[in-house]
């Protein structure tokens, strides 16, 4: 540690930091999972009596956000597991897995959304109670508004993109039962293509969040990480006394904590121990610098010989093999 630098009494790797957040995202999805149920039930009993179309399409769309939380609530129970010798990484991509079938519901609604939106230009339909339709698709809204802002609230506090993702999906949910009150207004005041016209441009919205929540969830899929995440790294890693250098950085998530692995420089006539105090240095500083980070591996170079490339075996042949490298 840097002469100067203060830090209260802590540690490290005691509670298992995968738990802890997993366990607050299995709260998070319980709870938004009955604040929608609650609300889709409220508006099945104003589907029944107006007969509303749109609104029965609306609550469908909200027992289908619901059920999203299966998904969720089983990959945050996974990544709470212990790594196995099968599994040695633990099992936090199923939350990645999770986020891809979120993404797909939040298509498949909007693909309902525009196959009625479409069908109510060519098939008007009859709407009664026209009051008790508006208060349930403000109380859609209100109910898919407050999970939505409580899901990426906690999506983003944990690095779960699956769960941000999950309220977004939310949210459009919420802007489709608002559309149902705007139909509802323009039946009322003698226009009733404003319900399609309104269905088409959440459609619309809709697709956008497929495509930006999709980017995010693939992105991780693939090990894709932030730039500036990779430029935390360096900065941290070369505050540390006695680093030399900074090597290559690999970074992937797994469910929403982050691996690393980097090579640092030190001076060749260090110790071995001492090389490896300065590798406890640094993931001690990575820990406390970035937010979801999971676990480190620190390789330790000389200063002259820093980076992978020295790690490669040149061309040899052994044991009766070709000529080959490693």
């Amino acid at each position: 540690m840097q002469s100067g630098q203060k830090h209260s009494h802590h540690s490290h790797g005691v509670i298992d930091p995968t738990t802890v957040t997993s366990k607050r995202g299995i709260w998070a999805v319980k709870w938004s999972f009955v604040g929608l149920l609650l609300t889709a039930l409220l508006q099945v009993v104003v589907v029944v009596i107006s007969n509303s179309v749109a609104l029965m399409a609306d609550t469908i769309h909200n027992f289908g956000d619901a059920a999203t939380a299966i998904p969720l609530g089983i990959a945050f129970s996974l990544a709470r597991l212990k790594p196995s010798k099968r599994f040695t990484y633990g099992y936090g991509q199923v939350e990645d897995m999770a986020g891809v079938a979120v993404v797909l519901t939040i298509l498949a609604s909007a693909i309902v959304a525009g196959y009625e939106a479409v069908d109510r230009f060519f098939h008007p339909a009859q709407v009664n109670y026209l009051g008790a339709v508006a208060a349930a698709s403000i109380v859609g809204f209100l109910g898919n508004e407050g999970v939505a802002l409580f899901r990426i609230k906690i999506g983003k506090e944990i690095g779960s993109a699956a769960l941000v993702a999950d309220g977004y999906h939310a949210r459009i949910d919420g802007w489709t039962s608002l559309a149902v009150l705007f139909g509802a207004v323009g039946v009322w005041v003698g226009y009733p293509l404003a319900d399609p016209m309104v269905g088409a441009g959440i459609t619309v919205a809709i697709l956008f969040i497929v495509w930006e929540s999709g980017k995010v969830v693939f992105i991780r899929m693939l090990d894709g990480v932030e730039p500036e995440v990779l430029d935390e790294i360096i900065r941290t890693a070369h505050h540390v006394d006695k680093v030399s250098d900074v090597g290559e950085i690999r970074a992937r998530w797994i469910g929403h904590r982050l691996h690393v692995e980097l090579n640092v420089a030190v001076l060749s006539r260090l110790s071995v121990t001492e090389a490896h105090e300065i590798a406890k240095e640094v993931r001690h500083q990575l820990l406390h610098h970035l937010k979801h980070l999971g676990d480190v591996i620190v390789h330790i170079d000389p200063e002259d010989k820093v980076g992978e490339a020295y790690h490669h075996i040149l061309e040899h042949t052994h044991d009766g093999l070709h000529l080959h490298s490693h």
